[in-house]
């Protein structure tokens, strides 16, 4: 699954630029995930890294967003173009 950001974040900063995809970026009132680039840091880490950060723990699994952890490599891999083997 993709990750979202729910209403409770207090716009504090610290998720987005621990995102590796760039995926987190400055929404109208709260900051947001683009869930076509959300990896849940799959190929980059062993936790998604916004969750780990997150002081308000508003970042939950997106569930319009359902994804294997075997989908998430492949979007990874996509993502990454030809700097993956």
């Amino acid at each position: 699954m993709a990750l979202m950001i729910t209403d409770e974040c207090i716009n504090c900063d610290v998720c987005e630029p621990e995102c590796p995809n760039e995926a987190i970026y400055q929404g109208d009132e709260i900051y947001e995930i683009n869930p076509d680039l959300c990896t849940e840091c799959i190929g980059h880490y062993d936790n998604p890294q916004c969750v780990d950060v997150c002081p308000v723990d508003c970042i939950p699994h997106n569930p319009d967003r359902v994804e294997s952890q075997e989908q998430l490599m492949e979007k990874y891999k996509a993502l990454q173009g030809d700097e993956v083997a």
